[in-house]
């Protein structure tokens, strides 16, 4: 990491605030392997208690890339009966479909895949774009979550299970990405750039959202944090037992977001990602310090990508080459410089009546 985040603070011996609020977090690691996976075993049992009488025990995800698929693997394992989702928004590479094909199907998975309205889509990633924050990935990970909801609202179920880890995933720059969860910030951003509102878009109802902030339903379980999760193991145990064929980079399964993570990112904001998944990769033990900075030393994007991917992506969102240069030129904004929750005053009394609430249900009982 580095000062890129520019609310980065390193202290007298050269760590900075990432890796050791990773270290203190990280307390289930503390745990002994038996312990994990008593804890696990008891979050299983409950999940097939709830899910009796019903088709699915719990909701995956599943995008084609390392981590859903390995999650997919290990729920079978454990005897749990899910219900895969896909988001289809138009960017899905070939090798990331494949991959879904072949770990579902030779699991006995069923899919749900959810198929998103690409002209809408579309005007709302150029939204994105045109507002010229460092956020345009947010409506797709938005339609991923607001899926999920409505999956365990329409099956009754209480549980969805993510592929986000700690151990591979545990450092977030906050200013290099805000709002995932943020309806208005989405429909503030789509209809300042189109003059309309979407229609379309699966949206997160605000109850919805403070009942999973607050009370925590339905609940999420982080499956691979029980587990000792190896990433390279893991991609070489679907490559050799499902046929998995390997994309290139992390989230690179989207061809969007390998364009927009890997050039346009580095490029106008001066954000590598790399340094955020790295660094969790060094505190995790998987990999040195000496490998990250190794790998963090050759550019983000190879360079015989750019020219192909360029023309691909401006042809598939419609626009010239001359407006995608002056949406690369537009100062940078920030998430605070559009309407959104966090500066909505209904949704912070909301959020306080929520918690009111719980903490009175909490006494009662």
């Amino acid at each position: 990491m580095d000062t890129t985040d520019p609310d980065i603070v390193f202290d007298e011996n050269g760590w900075c605030n990432h890796c050791t609020a990773w270290f203190r977090r990280a307390q289930l690691y503390t745990l002994s392997p038996q312990e994990r996976a008593t804890r696990l075993s008891s979050l299983v049992e409950e999940m097939k208690r709830r899910g009796r009488g019903r088709d699915y025990d719990c909701i995956i995800g599943v995008s084609g890339g390392v981590d859903s698929s390995f999650v997919a693997i290990k729920v079978k394992e454990l005897g749990l009966r899910p219900l895969a989702i896909h988001v289809d928004n138009g960017w899905n590479s070939d090798k990331a479909v494949g991959n879904i094909k072949r770990v579902l199907e030779r699991l006995h998975i069923d899919l749900y895949t959810v198929v998103l309205n690409w002209k809408e889509f579309r005007d709302l990633q150029l939204a994105f774009l045109r507002a010229s924050t460092p956020d345009s990935e947010i409506p797709s990970d938005h339609a991923i979550v607001a899926s999920f909801y409505n999956a365990t609202s329409k099956h009754r179920v209480g549980y969805y299970i993510s592929g986000i880890n700690f151990r591979t995933e545990g450092i977030h720059v906050r200013e290099w990405s805000q709002g995932h969860l943020d309806r208005r910030y989405i429909e503030s951003v789509y209809k300042r750039f189109t003059g309309k509102r979407l229609r379309h878009f699966p949206l997160i109802p605000v109850p919805t959202l403070v009942r999973n902030i607050v009370m925590h339903r339905p609940k999420a379980v982080y499956l691979l944090d029980y587990l000792d999760y190896d990433k390279q193991s893991a991609k070489r145990m679907l490559i050799q037992d499902y046929g998995w064929e390997d994309y290139g980079g992390k989230h690179y399964e989207s061809m969007y977001t390998r364009f927009y993570q890997g050039w346009i990112l580095p490029q106008k904001f001066g954000y590598d990602k790399r340094r955020m998944h790295l660094s969790t990769l060094v505190c995790s033990g998987q990999i040195t310090r000496a490998e990250a900075l190794r790998d963090i030393s050759e550019p983000p994007y190879p360079p015989e990508w750019i020219e192909p991917d360029t023309a691909f992506v401006v042809k598939k969102l419609g626009i010239s080459r001359e407006e995608f240069a002056s949406i690369m030129a537009a100062p940078k904004k920030r998430y605070s410089d559009y309407p959104n929750l966090q500066n909505h005053w209904a949704f912070g009394k909301g959020l306080d009546l929520f918690r009111f609430l719980k903490h009175r249900l909490r006494w009662i009982g």
